[in-house]
């Protein structure tokens, strides 16, 4: 290594891992619980094709995963680097409007360019010239988050009237109980999001480090590059499962969890990458068929089927890891 690393650079460069995949968190919730938001609207929105909620909400799922492809970016530099990438994640802010959201987007942007100057500076005192380049790009697109969310803050948010209907007896059935199970769920995609997203940036190095035979060098990859286009497709079915479940979760009047549950876990080899993922998926799949059955037995359509069809996504994803395992 042509620079010299010390152990405070790599932390540097992991806060800035964690403040992605916070804010990636944090951006992907709101726009889950627009939909919310768009039900709450004054009865004259009736009549329009789109509203400022739908163009909100278009930014924040487009934002939540550039902010995730951020964070993998930083992941892939620490790992060329020789530091080990974090898992961890900071505390994301979710809101209850467009207002809150603007203004916490404010807030976790200008936090995020005070920081990357940093990095920026000490990167160019040490001539980590990609490492510096990699923020400078960063830092322009976080800029541009920042100016986007100004505009919103300018947003007048319409007022919901306080209801007289009571809670209907159907409305019933969705108790704190049920709201923990599928919190479950939310908690153990963040946990797939965060999991794969390192070890898909650990895989890329390894495939680049890591040829042992002449089959690999001829044609430039090995079990490391074939692992990693995996997780990298496997990613982002997980993002859409987080944000089905989310949204759903916030149109019953819940919130979402933000905490990854359980605790992900890198591993060091393609081989342990997938037996962590293969368990993983295994756990989830369990899960899952537990609030099925409890959807079932509560008369929850609507999310019994989407876990339905998450679920059968979820044991594609287990079965190409077992290919692997066995």
């Amino acid at each position: 290594m042509a620079v010299k690393i010390t152990p405070d650079y790599i932390d540097m460069l992991n806060r800035a891992i964690e403040r992605e995949i916070a804010v990636s968190l944090q951006y992907i919730l709101q726009h889950a619980k627009m939909e919310k938001l768009v039900r709450r609207t004054i009865p004259e929105n009736i009549l329009l094709d789109k509203t400022t909620y739908d163009a909100v909400g278009k930014f924040l799922r487009e934002i939540s995963i550039q902010e995730m492809k951020h964070a993998a970016s930083i992941m892939e530099r620490v790992y060329y680097l020789g530091g080990q990438a974090t898992t961890k994640s900071g505390k994301p802010a979710i809101g209850d409007c467009i207002s809150e959201f603007a203004k916490l987007g404010v807030k976790a942007e200008e936090e995020a360019l005070t920081l990357y100057r940093q990095i920026i500076e000490t990167a160019g005192k040490m001539g980590d010239w990609e490492t510096r380049e990699l923020f400078e790009k960063i830092y322009g697109e976080e800029e541009g988050h920042l100016f986007k969310f100004q505009e919103y803050t300018k947003f007048q948010d319409e007022k919901e009237a306080a209801s007289k209907v009571p809670l209907p007896e159907w409305r019933k059935i969705y108790t704190d109980d049920y709201f923990t199970l599928l919190n479950k769920a939310v908690s153990a995609e963040i946990t797939g999001i965060i999991q794969y997203t390192n070890q898909h940036e650990k895989a890329a190095f390894l495939e680049l480090r890591m040829k042992n035979t002449p089959l690999e060098a001829i044609t430039e990859t090995n079990k490391a590059g074939v692992v990693s286009k995996i997780l990298k497709e496997i990613f982002m079915a997980e993002m859409d499962h987080l944000e089905k479940i989310s949204e759903r979760i916030y149109l019953l009047e819940g919130e979402a969890a933000y905490k990854p549950d359980p605790l992900p876990v890198v591993g060091d080899t393609a081989q342990d990458f997938l037996r962590l993922d293969h368990a993983l998926e295994s756990s989830a799949i369990s899960l899952y068929r537990q609030i099925i059955a409890e959807a079932l037995k509560r008369g929850d359509t609507t999310t019994r089927r989407i876990f339905e069809d998450i679920i059968i996504q979820e044991e594609d994803h287990f079965w190409t890891f077992d290919d692997f395992v066995r």
